[in-house]
Order: C-alpha cells, then sequence, then structure tokens
C-alpha cells in the first residue's frame, strides 16, 4: 500500500514538474504572477465576465490557470474523491473538463482506472486535457463541444458510468444551465454516478438550490468541504508571487454514488 502511495506521489510531481517546464518556456516568473493576479480578480470580482472565456485570454492567463488552477482543482477533487469514497466507475464524462484535472484526480484514486471521455468549449483547453491525461498515463479523450449537448453520450444506457461536473455550472448561460440540469437529473435518476464540484462560496451562485433541491431527490447528497491544504511546495511558491494563500482547500459538492 506504501509503496503504491509513493508511486502515485512521483507520478504526480513529475507531472507538476512537467506542467512547469510545458507553461513556462516562454513566459518568466514575474509574467506568470501578473497573469495569476489578473486570472484571480477575474474568478473573485468580475464572475460576470467568465461565460465569455475571460479566465483564457491570453497565453499569460492560460499558463496561469494551467499552473496554478489547475492543480488546485486536481488536489481538491483528489481529497473530495477519498472523502466520499467514490466507486471506480466503467467511464468518467466530465462535462467542461478544462485542463483535464478533474477527471484525472477522480482516475489515479481507483484501482482500475476508468476510461475519460471529456467535452470543453475551450479547444485550448481541450489540447491540455489531452495532454494531461497522456503525462499521467490514462486513458482518456476531450473534445470540444457545449456541454449542455451532452446526450450525444447516451448516458442513460450504459451501467457504470459518472457525470463530473468539476467548476463548470456557473459558467453557463441560463438557458443552457436549465437545460443541463433536465439531462443530469435523468442520467441520475437512472443510475449514473455524479460528482459536481463548485467553490464553497453561494454568493454568485444563485442557480445552487434548484440543483441540490433536484438532484438531492433523484438521490445524490450535498456538502460542503474544509480539506488542511498541504499543496507542493511549488504551487505555494506560486501562490505566493501572487499574494495568494490558500490554506485550506474548499469546495461544494453534489455526489452520487
Amino acid at each position: 500500500m506504501r509503496a503504491k502511495a509513493d508511486r502515485l506521489t512521483e507520478q504526480i510531481s513529475t507531472w507538476l514538474a512537467a506542467l512547469e517546464e510545458r507553461h513556462l518556456a516562454n513566459l518568466t516568473r514575474s509574467e506568470l504572477t501578473r497573469a495569476l493576479r489578473a486570472l484571480s480578480s477575474c474568478y473573485i470580482e468580475r464572475r460576470d465576465k467568465l461565460a465569455g472565456g475571460a479566465a483564457l485570454e491570453g497565453a499569460g492567463k492560460r499558463a496561469a490557470f494551467a499552473l496554478f488552477y489547475g492543480p488546485l482543482h486536481f488536489f481538491t477533487i483528489t481529497r473530495i474523491v477519498r472523502a466520499i469514497d467514490a466507486p471506480a466507475p466503467r467511464t468518467i464524462l466530465d462535462l467542461g473538463c478544462g485542463t483535464g484535472v478533474g477527471a484525472a484526480a477522480w482516475a489515479l484514486e481507483c484501482d482500475r482506472k476508468p476510461e475519460i471521455a471529456a467535452i470543453d468549449r475551450s479547444a485550448w483547453a481541450v489540447n491540455e486535457a489531452n495532454w494531461t491525461y497522456k503525462e499521467l498515463r490514462l486513458r482518456g479523450r476531450a473534445r470540444t463541444g457545449d456541454i449542455a449537448k451532452f446526450p450525444d453520450f447516451q448516458i442513460a444506457k450504459f451501467p457504470n458510468r459518472a457525470i463530473l461536473l468539476a467548476y463548470a455550472i456557473n459558467e453557463l448561460p441560463d438557458p443552457g444551465r436549465d437545460a443541463l440540469l433536465e439531462k443530469v437529473t435523468t442520467a441520475v435518476s437512472a443510475g449514473a454516478q455524479l460528482l459536481i464540484v463548485e467553490p464553497i462560496a453561494k454568493r454568485d451562485r444563485p442557480w445552487w438550490p434548484a440543483w441540490a433541491a433536484a438532484l438531492t431527490k433523484a438521490g445524490a447528497r450535498e456538502d460542503e468541504w474544509r480539506f488542511q491544504s498541504d499543496l507542493p511546495a511549488s504551487l505555494r511558491q506560486i501562490a505566493k508571487g501572487a499574494g495568494l494563500d490558500p490554506r485550506e482547500l474548499t469546495a461544494r459538492t453534489l455526489s452520487r454514488a
């Protein structure tokens, strides 16, 4: 068991080192710091711009997202998957996959690694997700598309599949979000596993109560999480340079095992 944990730690460390090499090849540390500050401001103060793709505008913001928020989400989702004792699905359908870290975190916790089928509207994010799967030696493929139209996956027709929506729902326009809720609720009622992850703050998520009501009725559970942060030194250094101090890993979830 210890040997397995050591191998996983080494695998993740190798991925983080490769991530830095990939995104700092044409970017200085000071440029990364400025971009991360701008990106954090976008998330905290100007979330209305996220639906338009503001988080991924420009090489600097994309690098900051990949190097900081990607690993931060990876470690948060790892802790959540362990806390809810999520079973290993045959396939993880990662809707709004970003750089692929959410499904990767879940898959790495499974003894028998699931296949990952992912979708995101950003071609850059899809490219990053496919790189993430390859770097972490996972079976996965991401493609571009609209997550509100995910019935292409025909999830209700297949057993042992899971839907993952990590930090994605809040960036959808209202009509797309409403349509997605109906489809996700149908899939969960048909037996699909589910993990929805969003930041713990509720102030800019007026849609959350409706999602929680519908999905808990379908068998999901609602949780809030606060984990003590044990981030790698490289990630703490990036955060410190931008004036960030992630002492806790926090999230709220809707899940169904």
